[in-house]
């Protein structure tokens, strides 16, 4: 259930190469799995959605500036269209319903539901398993249970696990015997590969659903009843398979070797019932014959261990930045700043016309200098964090850098999220805008955030946090040499050092001799950072309930130690408080 589904017959006949490096021995891990505790589940027993766990899609794929979501997807998903239900087929069950329904919105002669669990839930590892009924799916409805990485990175970069995949188009069942729609079931893995880098697939993403078997075909219609379905996923391995009937069967012939480091990190959930798009044979809402309105029916999701493996995170794993944030800067006083060549990266896009400038710093010892050596030629370059990052508290704040550029040259800036969106603003050649006084000197330009980020751009998951490029409508004629320094994002609200909060606000209590729960009594956000016997830091946005933060790590031991930390919202004062690192062991 790809974000930008590409059917070009290049992607279908990728080289022989790239099908032998996604395939591997069958091993211990994955195909005779030792599955342990259960670490995390979603039993959609509640009276409705937990909002904690789920956002529920509002739009066609159009507000995140990817109408029909990159497949010409036919629907418009609506809150509306998500319910827990009773199961009028299985008695005694409740699972979430998604309901595809003709509705008019808008363009759309159709609306649907999806949820997902970014920002809420994050998986890496371990054993998926997923029971769910799809409905009558004759032509046009598209089911889909599946994982996308949290990486800031752009599809397929940041990697995409369909666990199940429902409704294919006649021509891609063809392989497995041209099998009734609603008995074939298929899944797939896409990724970022240089040989899938061909005319008609500019993405370069590379399917392994379109590189050998990757489908199952069930002896009966699958509409209507509930089968499981597993993902068994380790650092170097993935399996997936189909319950139906108490029988395991597997999708693929062997496990996949995990080949890219983006299967290596972290996903989160998504759930949806689609409306026609390139994955089917309905182009057109005509061209949808499913009965409806059509209910697709999920009883849980569950998250095992497997060999030992796998971790689930809870909340926000990117920690808003607050008080004074450097892009790049030396002497500047800030909160937190990118440092370039560890923290992020500076790009110049277009070799052709430009290169390194000699001109010196505004301030401490670094400073982003170029020069433009071919005229009429275009030029840009940018920073990019390698990780996203929050810029929330900003929003009413401004975004000021220095640059040092001819009066007589245009440019513009801007930024950039994780979902692709941009935007930019101009400075016009010798004129005087957001501050800029144009005398080919060093000045300061100060940008209102709201005004630089405009109505798309995503201040919670910025990747692209400094953008410069040439005026296409008026390049320059004549080389320069130009330079920028001290980018600074400011909130406008100070920083965020404090004392320690006040004894009792936060507090730790083991609940078992696994289980360590951490508490923020703060009535505002809360995270918490912490460490097992000195090892990686996890940073976990707590779940909120009414005025109480909470948070349990599993998985611990008598004797381990665990040092701790909590971030915190101060309502009353208006900003972030940082507490003392604490440690306790584990009895």
């Amino acid at each position: 259930m790809n974000l930008h589904r590409d059917t070009s017959q290049s992607l279908r006949t990728l080289a022989a190469g790239l099908l032998l490096a996604c395939t591997v021995q069958a091993s211990a891990s994955v195909t005779n799995p030792a599955i342990g505790q259960l670490i995390w589940s979603e039993e959609f027993n509640g009276a409705t959605l937990d909002a904690g766990r789920w956002t529920a899609t509002d739009g066609n794929g159009c507000q995140i500036n990817l109408c029909g979501y990159g497949n010409a997807e036919l629907e418009y998903y609506s809150p509306n269209n998500l319910s827990i239900a009773d199961v009028p087929f299985e008695p005694g069950t409740r699972a979430l319903a998604i309901r595809a329904q003709r509705q008019t919105v808008g363009s759309n002669a159709f609306t649907s539901g999806k949820i997902d669990s970014k920002g809420k839930v994050q998986v890496q590892y371990g054993m998926i398993e997923i029971r769910m009924a799809t409905p009558n799916l004759a032509n046009g409805l598209w089911p889909a249970a599946w994982m996308l990485g949290v990486s800031p990175q752009t599809w397929p970069r940041n990697g995409e696990i369909d666990i199940m995949e429902m409704g294919h188009k006649a021509s891609s069942r063809t392989a497995a015997g041209s099998p009734g729609i609603n008995n074939y079931v298929g899944s797939n893995v896409i990724t970022w590969q240089q040989a899938a880098c061909v005319p008609g697939n500019e993405s370069c993403a590379a399917s392994t659903a379109w590189q050998t078997k990757s489908w199952y075909v069930a002896p009966t219609s699958l509409a209507n009843r509930f089968v499981t379905y597993r993902l068994y996923w380790t650092e170097s391995e993935m399996r997936f398979s189909v319950v139906d009937n108490g029988v395991e069967r597997n999708m693929y012939d062997a496990p996949l070797a995990v080949n890219s480091t983006a299967l290596q990190s972290p996903f989160y959930l998504l759930l949806n019932l689609a409306v026609g798009g390139n994955f089917t044979d309905a182009a057109t809402a005509a061209q949808v014959t499913a009965p409806l309105p059509a209910t697709m029916y999920v009883d849980y999701v569950r998250v095992y261990q497997l060999d030992g493996k796998g971790t689930v995170k809870l909340g926000n794993q990117t920690l808003p930045e607050t008080g004074k944030f450097g892009v790049f800067t030396d002497n500047t006083v800030v909160n937190n700043k990118l440092v370039a060549g560890t923290t992020s990266d500076i790009f110049l896009w277009n070799g052709a016309s430009s290169g390194a400038g000699n001109l010196p710093p505004y301030e401490g010892s670094n400073v982003i200098a170029w020069a433009y050596t071919a005229p009429g030629q275009w030029w840009g370059g940018g920073i990019q964090s390698r990780q996203a990052r929050d810029l929330t508290n900003f929003r009413n704040g401004t975004m000021k850098f220095r640059i040092k550029i001819p009066a007589n040259v245009s440019f513009n800036i801007g930024v950039g999220d994780t979902y692709t969106n941009q935007n930019w603003v101009s400075f016009p050649a010798n004129t005087t805008a957001y501050g800029l006084v144009r005398n080919g000197d060093w000045a300061q330009a100060t940008v209102p955030v709201s005004t630089l980020i405009g109505t798309k751009v995503a201040l919670q998951s910025l990747l692209d946090v400094f953008m410069i490029s040439s005026d296409a409508n008026a390049l320059p004629a004549s080389a320069f040499q130009f330079a920028i320094d001290d980018i600074v994002w400011d909130s406008g609200s100070g920083g965020t050092t404090t004392p320690p909060p006040a004894t009792g606000t936060t507090s730790v209590t083991q609940t078992s001799s696994t289980t360590l729960q951490f508490t923020a009594n703060t009535g505002s956000w809360a995270d918490v950072h912490y460490t097992v016997n000195n090892g990686a830091q996890q940073n976990v946005r707590m779940r909120l309930n009414g005025s109480t933060n909470t948070y349990d790590a599993g998985g611990l031991k008598i004797g381990d130690v665990v040092r701790y930390s909590f971030t915190y919202w101060d309502t009353a004062r208006n900003f972030a408080v940082d507490t003392a690192q604490q440690s306790y062991t584990m009895k």
